[in-house]
């Protein structure tokens, strides 16, 4: 049987493993770092995958089924580039319905979940990340008839999720829940559309220290995006504090015919806002 988590769930899943990771992320990290090419060794991966998919197996894939695009070494770990891209077919009789991004080492190792359904045409997501610590970093796919396929890259980076923010934070404020949405390349009907989504948000931590107050900036951070076409849903993803400042995705659409494009945003705070884009594809 198919166990699907609601968004409480993951939620309540990450609040717990948050709590035993603060006592065991540092050995786990170690942990990490002297295991790069055994991924099983992890410790915290463990942990997260019994409480995501509890004894269900998932089968190691290769670049041809799943690929995860990730740096070796990160330029900035506050704004890790990730790209999961699913190869498999995408149609109303079988898809990728999940793409879980975890990131073992992380404070929140359950980073994003993202779901889509046949009108998404591809599962294939980009985004930017925090990474605290080096760290293995797992793209698992979850197909609509239940099976799970995992790739996994080990990543070096540290101090993502502690790095003061590249905004100031008035000018941050001011921007906040602007949502902006563009349409990347020609739109045909009925072909994949590569869309950008780009928001105004600061993703707080919660890890970062207020130079003038000393106190910690409290955590503030875009919870859930949901995109339709048509009043038909395409993506729906469940965010935590690892993506990056200003959450960015680029993610795939099915035009059927003209149609607007909407998404919506609720951070931590239940704060919403709303967007949309009208979409004319050419025959």
């Amino acid at each position: 049987m198919k166990h699907r988590m609601d968004r409480r769930e993951v939620t309540a899943a990450g609040a717990a493993l948050i709590a035993a990771l603060a006592l065991g992320g540092a050995r786990g990290a170690r942990a990490a770092i002297q295991s790069g090419n055994n991924p099983e060794a992890s410790e915290i991966w463990q942990k997260v995958r019994a409480s995501l998919f509890e004894t269900r197996p998932i089968t190691n894939v290769g670049d041809d089924t799943l690929l995860l695009d990730a740096p070796v070494r990160a330029e900035d770990a506050a704004v890790v580039p990730i790209a999961m891209r699913a190869r498999l077919p995408h149609t109303a009789a079988s898809y990728v319905a999940k793409l879980y991004l975890i990131i073992d080492n992380n404070p929140s190792p359950i980073s994003a979940i993202f779901s889509f359904t046949p009108q998404s045409g591809r599962a294939d997501i980009e985004t930017r990340v925090r990474v605290d610590e080096y760290t293995f970093v797992r793209a698992i796919a979850e197909t609509s008839d239940g099976r799970l396929l995992m790739r996994t890259r080990f990543v070096k980076a540290s101090g993502g999720c502690s790095a003061p923010p590249g905004k100031d934070p008035q000018a941050a404020l001011a921007a906040l829940g602007k949502i902006r949405m563009r349409v990347d390349g020609e739109v045909v009907l009925n072909k994949p559309t590569l869309v950008q989504l780009m928001i105004s948000h600061p993703n707080d931590s919660g890890m970062v220290m207020d130079q003038l107050t000393r106190q910690f900036t409290p955590r503030w951070f875009v919870r859930t995006v949901n995109v339709a076409y048509g009043g038909h849903s395409v993506l729906s993803a469940d965010l935590d504090f690892s993506i990056s400042e200003n959450p960015n995705l680029r993610f795939y659409f099915v035009p059927r015919g003209p149609g607007r494009l909407t998404a919506e945003v609720v951070d931590s705070n239940q704060t919403a806002w709303k967007s949309s884009l009208d979409v004319a594809p050419a025959a």
